[in-house]
Order: C-alpha cells, then structure tokens, then sequence
C-alpha cells in the first residue's frame, strides 16, 4: 500500500500531490465553518476559465527549450494595447472582443518575433532575461498609457491626460460577456459554459499544431538541441515561432481575463501576472523543459482553486487579519522555487 502511494506520488509530481492535499483540506475546513461550497466552486470555476489561456501561453515556450515564459507580460501588453485602441473607438460587447482579438494577434505576433529574436541571442539565461523583459516592457507601456492622446472620456481622467488604472468594461457592454455566455447552475454551482468551452478550443489549437510538422519540430529542438541541429532542423527560428504562439496566447488571454474580471487593468496592473501562471502550469506536473495541456488544465484547477479556497478559510480561521494575499505568495513563489532547483544549467535538454 506504502509503496503504491509513493509510485502514484512519484507518478504525478509532489507539487501536484500536495496542492491537490492541501485544495480537498480546505474544501473540508470550509464546509465544517459553514461556508458555502457551491459558491465556492463557482468562483473556482470561473477563475480557471479566466486564467487558462495565460497558462495555456507557458506550453510553446517550455516546448520550445526556452523554459517557462517570465515574460508573459510582454503579450499581456500587447493584448490590452489591442482593447485600449479598440475601446478608443468606441466598439462594445461583442464587435470589442473580436476586434480586440484580431489587433491583439497583431500587436502580440510582432512583440513574440522580437522577444523570441532575444531569447535566441541569451541562451543558457532565459528565465533570468524573461523576467527582466516582463518588468521592462510593463514600465515602457506605463508611459506609453500616459503619453499616447487616447481622446475617449470614458477612459481617461476626469482632469489631465492619460489612462485610468482601471477601465470598467460594463461602459462597453463587455464585462463577463463570455464568462456569463450559456452559463447553467447545476445543485447551486453556477458552471461558466462559454469560458470554459473557449479554454477547451484553445488547448485544442495548441495540440493540433503540436501534431504539425513544425510543431514536431519545435518539441525536438527543445528536447534535444543537439540531435535537432544535426537533423538540419532550424532550431533559432523555431523557438522564435513558439515564443510568437506564447506571446499571442497571452495576448489573448489578457482579453479572457479582462471581460471576466469586469475591467481592463493598466499601469502595474501585468507585473505580477507571469509568476501565477508559471505556478499553475508546475503545480499541473510540467517542469522546466516538459509540459502538456494536461499539465495546464490540471494545474489551473489546483491553483487556481487553492487561491480561491484558502483566502476566505484563511481569514475565519484568523479573524481580523487578512493573510489570503500572504497565502498566495508563499504558495505560489515556493512551487515556481520547488521546480526551479530541479533545473540544470538553464533546463533539462
């Protein structure tokens, strides 16, 4: 019996295991305080459906070989640029989520060839120049929000120029558009059908083109650079085409995130964004250099569902303090840790 719990433990990761421990002791600490467990799996559920997409983006660039991507706001960016311009002229409901997606393809194809095109140049330190590249290009639109003459009033300041922090997409018609779209309550579990389905065609997009021929090859050259280079793969363009899909998925991502949470978030808003989707996807059982949808979707639902449920049980247990945002750190920071003393010089290739 010991030794078939330790295979099925070595089997789906410790990470797994343990945030998968941890979610059910809580589920149970919460319905032996009397909260409601219904209305905590909803908000589960609809934070999985808002966040997996960003997690979904980690899956071409640990493919790849380039690790996770630390960058992820650089999509993220170049998502929400798409919605301020769309926002600008005054498109609503569902004309600003196509239009937005679109530009957002756009914008985020040209910011993933130049990201790509660096982490070609810094083999061997890409997480450490992922990272840095996340909070360059978040400080570069933090001016751009305040210089660019966005004219739109429902945007802008009441006095002086610039972007709000925060722009309420119900002004647009948008919020929780797909969120709320063919939505069912089940035993008072309120399922969001339409985000849900739109994370599912999203996993699989991605696994189709894994099952490309330049998916293959994007996966060989992460695998094994070395074989891959003597096959006559090109290895510098392919990983420059994944970063390219990883950046569009954060791109669109943003948007999912955005119409489910109600509002678009600038400034400093993205900083922070990259480290709870590379927690997820680890906490799903990938690691530095091998990943699969599975992985995603799993590890979406575990943290995504650990955040949910331990912030309300955490501040009845200790009531008067709040120590949710402090559970997320610790949670969140030691798994991305956990996984990163278990790469070796830049990743397992």
């Amino acid at each position: 019996m010991v030794e078939s719990v330790k295979k099925f433990i070595n089997k789906i990761g410790i990470p797994t295991f343990a945030v998968g421990a941890l979610l059910v002791a809580i589920l149970i600490a919460a319905a032996a305080l009397g909260q409601s467990i219904p209305t905590l799996l909803t908000d589960i559920l609809k934070r999985v459906g808002m966040n997996g997409v960003l997690v979904l983006a980690m899956l071409p660039a640990i493919k790849s070989g380039t690790g996770p991507n630390f960058a992820l706001p650089v999509g993220i960016e170049g998502g929400l640029m798409a919605m301020i311009v769309c926002m600008q002229f005054d498109f609503s409901g569902w004309a600003l989520m196509a239009a937005s997606a679109v530009l957002a393809i756009v914008f985020c194809s040209i910011l993933g060839f130049l990201y790509g095109k660096l982490m070609n140049a810094v083999k061997g330190a890409e997480m450490t120049i992922a990272t840095y590249s996340g909070f360059a290009i978040v400080a570069f639109f933090n001016i751009l929000w305040l210089a660019i003459p966005f004219s739109n009033r429902k945007m802008g300041w009441m006095l002086g120029s610039g972007l709000r922090e925060t722009i309420q997409l119900k002004n647009y018609q948008a919020s929780r558009i797909i969120s709320d779209l063919l939505a069912v309550d089940i035993a008072g579990v309120t399922i969001p059908v339409g985000v849900i389905l739109v994370l599912l065609v999203f996993c699989g997009v991605v696994n189709l083109f894994f099952r490309t021929k330049t998916g293959y090859a994007i996966y060989a050259g992460g695998g094994n650079p070395r074989f891959a280079e003597a096959s006559g793969l090109n290895i510098d363009r392919n990983r420059v085409i994944a970063n390219i899909l990883s950046t569009v998925l954060a791109g669109l991502g943003i948007i999912l995130y955005a119409q489910g949470y109600g509002y678009v978030q600038l400034y400093n808003g993205p900083l922070n964004m990259a480290f709870p989707a590379v927690a997820a996807v680890l906490v799903g059982g990938a690691t530095a250099s091998k990943v699969s949808i599975a992985n995603v979707l799993i590890g979406t639902c575990l943290f995504q569902g650990l955040m949910t449920a331990a912030m309300p049980v955490a501040n009845q247990i200790f009531t008067g303090t709040d120590l949710s945002d402090i559970m997320r750190i610790i949670v969140q920071n030691g798994v991305i840790l956990y996984a990163l003393t278990k790469v070796k010089n830049g990743g397992d290739r």
